[in-house]
């Protein structure tokens, strides 16, 4: 079969390797498309922890054309989505219920091979039945299931003031459960174009455009619409210098939510008597492990809207340009698409 392989950071090749054999409790999909993250990014770039060589890829759909001996509860040509994530189940985290936290945790397409192939070998248990979903939702099923965790982190108190920095293919979905999970107002904070314009449509009731030469400019704009500040900040762009800003516009015994993959080096300054006095909680959200049942219900009935997020398709042949693209930022979401056939 073709794929992308990565043999250190920065060496990939697009080439055949064998076809992945499946173990009793495996299933055997072919991959349809598999979506692009900015976590694909960073391991191109040896980060986020990758095992090489390794076929990336982790927002993966397509069908089953092949059972293991001891998979009972899915059938050929079903068409799925996979949880990439997968814990040991026997360590210090695991053994409490913090799965998540797994100081063993796997992932297809991070640590072990994933979707940007034609076939990928996975556990049955990390697979999925979809029924609506077009292809290029259904790679969006991870990307959502990511944001409900976040969500859960979030633990947002209904009417409350919310701000959401980024809308990148996860601040759409995370602008959208906020609005549907307690934001009495949000406001969504990014640059000017299509994507700030999406946000607007879908979920925003307020967007303000950031400006980098004058940053001033949407300081004061926010300032303008909340001066007391905002209960609730989801920084989702991955930048450390939103992230440090952020901190100025939440309100006193308000929540920061770090949800943007950041570069490992990265790091933010703070004022902890700031933090002190104004009795101000930061939060963390990585991942998840659970969520995508609770994922494919918004998506499956429409509550959460996907559609217009995938902008771009390209050939699993074209790897370099499915980069360049993803680093000019003109569009919002890609979905590769490899070859139909193993010839």
């Amino acid at each position: 079969m073709k794929a992308i392989v990565y043999e250190a950071p920065r060496q990939f090749k697009y080439q055949d390797v064998p076809e992945p054999e499946t173990g009793s409790d495996e299933v055997l999909v072919r991959i349809d498309a598999c979506g692009l993250c900015g976590t694909d990014l960073h391991i191109h770039e040896g980060e986020f922890a990758p095992s090489f060589p390794l076929i990336p890829g982790h927002e993966f759909t397509g069908e089953i054309v092949g059972l293991g001996g001891a998979v009972k509860d899915l059938q050929q040509r079903q068409r799925v989505v996979g949880n990439s994530n997968e814990s040991c189940g026997k360590c210090f985290y695991c053994l409490r219920g913090d799965f998540l936290l797994c100081l063993n945790l796997r992932a297809y397409g991070v640590t072990q091979d994933g979707g940007f192939a034609q076939y990928l070998r996975i556990k049955a248990d990390r697979i999925f039945p979809i029924n609506k979903l077009s292809y290029r939702e259904a790679v969006m099923v991870e990307p959502t299931s990511c944001a409900v965790h976040g969500m859960e982190v979030l633990a947002m108190k209904p009417g409350s003031d919310v701000l959401l920095f980024g809308a990148g293919p996860t601040g759409q979905v995370l602008a959208q459960l906020l609005k549907l999970n307690g934001a009495g107002r949000l406001v969504v904070a990014a640059p000017a174009g299509p994507k700030l314009e999406l946000a607007g449509r879908l979920a925003a009731d307020e967007t303000v455009a950031i400006d980098r030469k004058n940053p001033d400019k949407h300081r004061n704009r926010l300032r303008e619409l909340n001066p007391t500040g905002f209960d609730y900040i989801v920084e989702a762009t991955g930048s450390a210098a939103v992230c440090e800003d952020a901190l100025q516009f939440v309100r006193r015994g308000g929540t920061l939510l770090v949800y943007g993959v950041y570069p490992e080096k990265e790091t933010v300054r703070f004022n902890p008597f700031d933090l002190f006095r104004r009795e101000i909680t930061i939060k963390g959200s990585f991942a998840q492990i659970d969520a995508f049942p609770r994922a494919l219900a918004y998506l499956e009935s429409g509550k959460i809207k996907v559609n217009e997020i995938v902008t771009d398709e390209f050939r699993l042949e074209d790897w370099p340009k499915v980069l360049e693209h993803a680093w000019s930022r003109k569009g919002i979401k890609i979905a590769v698409i490899p070859p139909s056939s193993s010839s």
